[in-house]
């Protein structure tokens, strides 16, 4: 795509960034196809190539954006999806970043728009106000029908029920069982502490269980991916430098090798580290080294190789591919093959490559597509036939939960459980099939104990 940013405007590291993006662009147009907006709504604006014309107009413009191109890049999922297709590589992730900032900065939203974003971005990101916001959420049900559209889809979200604050997670060392092999970090993330702090009681002990030692540091609060995908830049930023401060410390001390995400949105921000202060001399390297270390649980485990099942349920599954997990980060392979390892029967899903409609903020911020392509995915997954579903992100999780009758659980719940952890609370009472013989191959790694201590 031919550019005509002028000098003053490439001087501004976002549109420099953003003009190298645009140049990558040929229009072939796989991207369509893929683009779950696109096959949805059937307007070329709501495609990627549509959206990088605008983006393009927008910021060359140098004017305020206008309402029209704020509507169809709001409606953009950043599922990443074209980016799998594209043929030219272009970087739409980044692009797409990079407009939302933009819009933040030039574009005076509707009132009740802004209170509405400001709402969102406030509670979501700090556990505590999470709770809070929940709280208030359930007292609102009975009146629900008569708030106004995106207040309504809100209050229905909220979960029935809470776990006690309590149970979350506490900052501390979780010391390997027997002899430790790794030392990594652990990312308890804002969301998850408060609504699911099981999935990090499964992460600790499946780590634990296999030679590492897990650090949860202290005074961490959000790591900005929730923001950034909101526009609210300096916000994400300021997340994001708490994290990495704290992690460089750790590594300074004791060393970490690896900082482990069990929510694939947050772990698609915390490898981007380094491309998103890139232009912070002050904190880049710091950035790129978090960046350098950050892990996917799955990628992790497989590195260190899973122990032999001790609970090899021939369970059926169907395996729901996250978009920040399969279409940012390209992990595909991995989870698949450790839930195989540990005796479960994985079905693929079919039009794995669309996005359930979580998205992040997307679900709040655009109920009626997200509700749609939330029914979409429940129907495809229901459609295999699993007992269960299956996900490496608590917000595609929720997102299923809510159009699916299917018991829904995270990827680390059943490799906990395969080698030796509880049966995950989700799958109380439905039927198991009888114990799977062990899978050939499957044995316990030189860097695990033998020791299965529940926590």
């Amino acid at each position: 795509m031919k550019t005509d940013f002028t000098a003053d405007q490439l001087a501004r590291p976002a549109i420099a960034d953003a003009a190298g993006i645009l140049k990558d662009c040929v229009h072939y147009g796989f991207c369509t196809a893929v683009c779950p907006t696109y096959v949805l709504l059937r307007d070329e604006n709501d495609a990627p190539r549509g959206r990088i014309d605008l983006i393009h107009e927008m910021l060359e413009s140098d004017a305020a954006p206008t309402a029209r191109t704020v509507g169809y890049i709001d409606r953009c999922l950043s599922c990443n999806s074209c980016m799998t297709t594209c043929a030219a590589s272009v970087d739409f992730m980044h692009l797409a970043d990079i407009a939302r900032a933009h819009i933040e900065k030039h574009y005076r939203r509707p009132l009740a728009d802004r209170i509405f974003r400001q709402l969102i971005a406030r509670t979501v990101s700090d556990a505590r106000q999470f709770r809070l916001a929940v709280r208030a959420a359930r007292l609102a049900r009975p009146f629900a029908r008569l708030l106004p559209g995106r207040l309504k889809s809100l209050v229905a979200l909220a979960p029935a029920r809470l776990p006690p604050a309590s149970t979350a997670i506490r900052p501390g060392v979780y010391p390997a069982e027997g002899k430790r092999t790794h030392r990594v970090a652990l990312l308890t993330g804002c969301v998850q502490q408060a609504l699911a702090p099981h999935l990090n009681d499964a992460t600790i002990r499946l780590l634990t269980r296999h030679g590492c030692e897990v650090v949860v540091a202290g005074n961490i609060d959000c790591c900005g991916a929730f923001t950034l995908h909101m526009g609210h830049e300096d916000k994400a930023k300021k997340f994001a430098r708490g994290v990495i401060g704290a992690w460089n410390a750790e590594a300074d001390g004791d060393g970490l090798d690896a900082v482990v995400v069990n929510a694939s949105g947050c772990g698609t921000t915390v490898k981007d580290y380094g491309r998103i202060f890139a232009h912070d001399p002050d904190i880049a390297a710091a950035a790129s080294r978090v960046a350098g270390l950050a892990r996917d649980v799955t990628e992790l485990v497989s590195e260190i190789g899973l122990l032999a099942p001790e609970n090899a349920v021939a369970l059926k599954i169907a395996y729901h591919d996250a978009c920040s997990l399969q279409h940012a980060q390209k992990v595909v392979e991995p989870p698949r093959a450790l839930l195989r390892a540990a005796g479960f029967d994985v079905m693929d899903v079919p039009e794995r490559h669309f996005c359930c409609g979580s998205a992040g903020p997307y679900n709040m911020l655009q109920p009626d597509i997200a509700e749609q392509l939330g029914r979409r995915k429940a129907g495809h997954i229901e459609s295999t036939g699993a007992a269960a579903a299956v996900a490496g992100n608590l917000g595609c999780m929720t997102q299923i939960a809510a159009y699916s009758d299917l018991p829904v659980v995270h990827t680390v719940e059943l490799l906990d459980w395969a080698t030796g952890g509880p049966m995950p609370v989700a799958l109380t009472g439905i039927e198991l099939p009888p114990p799977a013989p062990a899978p050939v191959g499957a044995g316990a790694s030189p860097a695990a104990s033998d020791s299965h201590g529940i926590w």
